[in-house]
């Protein structure tokens, strides 16, 4: 009995420990996004993610200006609630349509499935602020 015990007790505190890490994980994602909104008034934000079953996990986060200019590319990738976003600076002042393509390897498929969820969210938002403008100009 002392055995089931045991084991409940440490599927407990495993538990605790994972709550904990998923709640400082969804922080520092808040914390990234509002530095984001604040630093940049203008432009898009597009955000994907890539989920895999044994590998790693990514959300990828592209801002990119007015002039679709890569404003800031972030990263976080890792198999547990620890992970961190980290900044690929080389992507930075790139045109967006330069990285439609190919612009992670074949090595970086949830890298590259990610950012082209987050790519086609900056595209939806691009074409209903185009519709919007649109239709605001033909009421007017």
């Amino acid at each position: 009995m002392a055995f089931w015990q045991t084991a409940l007790i440490a599927l407990a505190i495993v538990w605790g420990v994972q709550m904990v890490g998923v709640w400082l994980q969804m922080r520092h994602y808040r914390d990234i996004m509002g530095s984001i909104s604040a630093t940049w008034s203008d432009g898009r934000v597009g955000a994907g993610n890539a989920r895999s079953l044994f590998g790693k996990g990514v959300i990828l986060v592209l801002v990119v200006g007015p002039d679709d200019i890569v404003r800031r590319l972030l990263v976080m990738e890792g198999r547990s609630v620890f992970a961190k976003f980290k900044p690929l600076p080389e992507f930075e002042g790139r045109r967006l349509d330069s990285l439609r393509d190919s612009a992670f390897g074949e090595n970086e498929k949830g890298r590259a499935q990610a950012l082209a969820a987050a790519i086609a969210q900056i595209d939806r938002v691009a074409n209903e602020s185009k519709t919007e403008s649109g239709a605001r100009l033909a009421t007017a």
